[in-house]
């Protein structure tokens, strides 16, 4: 009878630890293991493939293990990772009799698509990945907000155009700032250094030519306990393009130019840009842009792909202008402005002036 529930309870004990969902590697002697809470199991193969685990006797017994620097009691070629809801990830490392290292792999743990993400924060446009680009020429940023109670870095990094097939190839080098992924489409991106975004350029985008695939960016994160998510966007670069701010300057007392951002695509007329702008009656003093802050205001919009020239009424302080593709519903520039002087007080700086000199 005791044998009869001996049995049973191992064989409950056998069903109720089942393979994870999936996992793949994402880069070498990196895999990632997807999870969905439930009990699991995934083998590592010291010498060989994770493929190869199931072909292969496990004899081997002067090998050990450690996880994360920690011996293991599990001894042999091969190592099975005890995976329950979110736990199980780190470095894994096996050794021969000598304690030479003969292999290591870094488990990263994924959790299913039903979960809530747990890594980065959603931005002011309800979504993970802010992407900019400042003209047509190929060259894009994406950045990013961490949780405040997460330490996370970037993992992986993939970009192509989309329906380009899955043939995409991406890879890092030794720094892991740098990342090159070549297929149909080739991109190559680089890391910033505060970790909170990535510069990427599409080396064969041809700004004269309509895009006819969006760009699709794929960013794996990962956490100092091995939880990694991706989060992914796509985008034209029409949808996304944001220009520099307008060079404002003065012509003379009641006149002003402003011109193109010089980052801005040329010629300006094959890439116009429509302006806005607006004139502020009210000075603020404390406001690093009187543009944002100041909430009344009337615009005027104008349409040029030259430098231009406004006349600037009596009573107005300050001169708010920005920008955006006159041919796409894409985003405004920033708002700059140019602050005019206040005549009273120039008249009154001369009044005191005079007074002095008498």
């Amino acid at each position: 009878m005791m044998l009869l529930v001996v049995t049973i309870i191992s064989a409950f004990l056998t069903a109720s630890c089942q393979s994870p969902l999936r996992h793949w590697a994402l880069l070498p002697n990196i895999l990632i293991v997807e999870v969905d809470g439930s009990l699991a199991q995934q083998p590592l193969s010291c010498l060989g493939s994770p493929e190869d685990v199931l072909r292969t006797d496990n004899i081997s017994q002067d090998i050990f293990w450690k996880k994360n620097g920690v011996e293991e009691a599990q001894r042999g070629n091969l190592y099975s990772v005890q995976l329950e809801e979110s736990l199980g990830g780190g470095k894994y490392t096996c050794h021969n009799k000598d304690g030479s290292l003969l292999n290591h792999t870094v488990v990263l743990i994924q959790e299913d698509e039903t979960k809530k993400k747990k890594i980065l924060v959603k931005n002011d446009q309800d979504d993970y990945l802010k992407c900019t680009a400042q003209n047509y020429s190929g060259e894009f940023h994406c950045s990013w907000t961490w949780h405040s109670s997460r330490v996370g870095k970037v993992a992986f990094i993939k970009v192509r155009r989309a329906l380009d097939g899955i043939h995409t190839q991406c890879s890092v080098d030794a720094s892991g700032q740098h990342w090159m992924c070549s297929g149909q489409s080739n991109f190559s991106c680089s890391l910033d250094s505060s970790g909170h975004g990535i510069s990427c350029q599409d080396e064969q985008h041809c700004p004269y030519a309509e895009e006819s695939k969006q760009i699709h960016i794929t960013v794996y994160v990962r956490t100092e306990h091995f939880l990694v998510e991706n989060y992914s966007k796509y985008f034209f670069l029409s949808e996304i393009v944001k220009p520099d701010k307008v060079r404002i300057s003065k012509v003379n007392k009641t006149m002003i130019e402003w011109s193109y951002p010089s980052s801005w695509s040329s010629p300006h007329s094959y890439f116009p840009l429509t302006f806005q702008i607006a004139q502020l009656r009210r000075g603020c003093k404390r406001c690093d842009n009187p543009c944002t802050d100041s909430k009344a205001r009337k615009t005027l919009t104008v349409h040029s792909t030259d430098m231009c020239q406004f006349e600037i009424k009596h009573k107005a302080k300050t001169l708010c202008i920005r920008a955006k593709d006159a041919l796409c519903n894409s985003q405004w520039s920033e708002w700059n402005h140019f602050r005019l002087r206040d005549k009273k007080k120039n008249k009154k700086n001369r009044h005191k002036k005079n007074k002095k000199q008498e």
